[in-house]
């Protein structure tokens, strides 16, 4: 006879199943939106995975108004909280600098700037794609902890050797294998890094692709090997690319479109 897994927390269970996140799982719950076995589910009740979990359309409908907003970061911006008089990049989200090339059909109500948070952070000196959303699903799929989800990233570099700083041609003069570490074999914080795919774009901007997020992750990974960091640009998450969305100006995620 096979043991069974203990139960867990409803919360968690629905977010492992991808219905929303624990925050909103546990929102529904104190509404009365979610049964488990047909009886309505009282706050921390755990459950087991032959447990039958109903969630009120009720609750469906108000998630399905969630809005998910890409925007191209600029420089200077911070991604959270305001810090040392920089304004955080949601403030960027008016409808004055909504991409008229936006295929998407929604039109901008100031009720989705509420609860509106971004999803993985871009350093104030860097540009390019940047997620903000009300949706949990959306959130926990890009930073929750057993997130994979790919990041692309444009990274032009420079190379300090013989008291100069070289800024051209610099795949030419740098040791190959150094470029064998950036891929597998440097730690951050104490911790190994997970393999990431790094080669270069042209002979000064290196491209990365990463599945994860630390903090200024790439410029610490150039700088473990000597590089110093030029510019950086996201151009990719997951499956949605920047694309020809212009710096300062955002769109929304189309309904076709997933991470």
């Amino acid at each position: 006879m096979t043991d069974q897994p203990d139960p867990i927390r409803l919360n968690k269970r629905m977010a492992d199943l991808g219905l929303c996140s624990r925050r909103e799982a546990d929102a529904w719950i104190e509404r009365g939106w979610v049964k488990v076995n047909g009886q309505v589910a009282a706050m921390g009740v755990k459950v087991g995975p032959t447990d039958r979990i109903e969630v009120d359309k009720r609750a469906q409908g108000q998630q399905e108004q969630r809005v998910t907003i890409l925007l191209h970061k600029p420089v200077g911006y911070v991604s959270g909280q305001a810090e040392d008089g920089h304004q955080p990049a949601v403030t960027l989200v008016q409808p004055r600098n909504h991409w008229r090339g936006d295929g998407s059909r929604q039109r901008f109500a100031p009720e989705q700037l509420r609860g509106l948070a971004p999803a993985g952070r871009l350093d104030i000196d860097s540009v390019g794609l940047l997620v903000l959303t009300q949706d949990g699903r959306v959130a926990r799929q890009l930073i929750g902890e057993d997130s994979d989800i790919e990041k692309e990233y444009l990274v032009r570099v420079s190379w300090p050797m013989g008291g100069q700083e070289r800024t051209i041609d610099v795949q030419s003069v740098f040791p190959r294998e150094q470029i064998a570490r950036l891929r597998q074999g440097l730690s951050l914080d104490g911790q190994p890094l997970k393999p990431a795919r790094v080669d270069w774009q042209n002979p000064e901007q290196l491209r990365f692709v990463l599945k994860e997020g630390k903090k200024r992750q790439i410029r610490r990974m150039c700088e473990a090997v000597g590089l110093r960091v030029v510019g950086l640009k996201r151009i990719r998450i997951g499956n949605v690319v920047l694309g020809q969305l212009p710096q300062g100006q955002w769109r929304y995620l189309g309904a076709d479109e997933r991470f």
